[in-house]
């Protein structure tokens, strides 16, 4: 095995090697989709994301490889580092950027010991950060395998509550429904027909079935939803067209249309196994579209392709009574300042249970009859 490697360019490793590596099971590990992000100048020098995609080598090519990024932005725990006169920016962060998606940090070539290039990744990382003068690592989202590895070098683990939906096989929307209880299903369909009832159909499209002048109408229409919330969206609009064009099976759109007119747009993405809601915006205020457009419209396209899992994102409460559960996510931190870490440690412990409460007892409000538990919240 060769020494690690840092690249600040996804440019200077091939897309077929990256993705052999399982990156190309989740999105936003894809080479394309980190190859759209810098080619957009969403990250890279200035954009507080600067790329050093860490890489190990064998005699057979890419052995190993994490998207690790300098960080630079502002964040809760900054000022607490600020009060005692030290400096919490610049870390390093293993993360898609701009994406709160569970999905693979740590990633190895099948046919190598998974633990322990895992194990050699996270000491390298925790290497270069002290060499580099930056206050630790940070890897979030992660999925079991790096979390497992993250608990295994005594990273602090951090929990976080989404809410995602899960297919139990279900044939139809209606079949779907028919497992809530009467007032909610009844709920539901008040929605769904409030959408119809203005005159609003949707449509499906592909990243492929996406031209310019209709990304163009998407990008404006997401862009004002970031603009009334008082700043510019985190994705650059040559970023979907450049995604549309490289990765046609992984972005999809749920337009809105009245007659010919696009109204509104919900912007996804797709794995073989999982949905995941990403933005979204409306040419005038429809009543219930967004729950149409965002949930609803998801949850079909899922029955519909047999996709297990939809994430639509971080935060809102309103998507437990449309079906979505509460879903324990991971995040793991080595902080390299012992005083902080004891500090941090400890405040992590007592938020995990106050989050380990908090899903338990919005799982007692699912729409679902019985209140069934998922089992996501271990």
């Amino acid at each position: 095995m060769e020494r690690p490697d840092y690249h600040h360019s996804i440019h200077g490793l091939r897309a077929a090697e990256w993705n052999a590596l399982g990156a190309a099971d989740n999105p936003f590990t894809r080479y394309e989709f980190l190859a759209a992000l810098e080619h957009s100048h969403c990250v890279g020098r200035g954009s507080g994301w600067e790329p050093r995609y860490l890489t190990w080598r064998d005699a057979r090519g890419l052995a190993a490889a994490a998207a690790a990024f300098v960080k630079t932005h502002s964040f809760a725990w900054a000022r607490g580092y600020e009060r005692h006169g030290r400096r919490y920016y610049p870390k390093l962060t293993l993360a898609a950027p701009f994406t709160p998606a569970t999905g693979p940090r740590l990633l190895v070539r099948a046919d190598l010991d998974r633990d322990e290039l895992a194990a050699r990744m996270l000491g390298e990382l925790e290497r270069y950060a002290a060499s580099h003068g930056l206050s630790g690592v940070h890897a979030l989202f992660l999925d079991e395998p790096a979390r497992a590895a993250c608990a295994r070098r005594g990273w602090l683990l951090r929990r976080d509550c989404q809410f995602h939906w899960t297919n139990r096989g279900y044939t139809s929307f209606e079949h779907y429904l028919d497992t809530f209880t009467a007032e909610k299903r009844k709920k539901a369909r008040r929605e769904r027909r409030r959408v119809a009832e203005a005159g609003v159909r949707f449509e499906t499209r592909l990243g492929g079935e996406l031209d310019e002048a209709l990304l163009d109408r998407i990008y404006a229409l997401h862009r004002d939803t970031f603009l009334r919330h008082g700043h510019e969206p985190y994705l650059a609009r040559a970023f979907f067209s450049e995604a549309a064009r490289t990765m046609p099976e992984s972005l999809m759109v749920k337009l809105a249309l009245r007659g010919r007119t696009v109204v509104a747009a919900a912007i996804f993405f797709v794995s073989a196994h999982t949905l995941f809601g990403r933005y979204w915006g409306a040419a005038a205020d429809y009543h219930s579209l967004h729950f149409e457009a965002c949930y609803h419209q998801g949850i079909e396209f899922c029955i519909e392709r047999r996709i297990e899992c939809f994430e639509p994102g971080t935060q809102g409460e309103h998507k437990v009574s449309r079906g979505f559960e509460p879903a324990i996510t991971w995040s793991a931190h080595y902080i390299a300042d012992p005083e902080f870490r004891a500090a941090i440690g400890e405040y992590l412990e007592r938020e995990g249970a106050a989050v380990e409460a908090y899903a338990l007892e919005v799982q007692g409000h699912v729409p679902y009859r019985g209140r069934r538990s998922l089992g996501r919240l271990a």
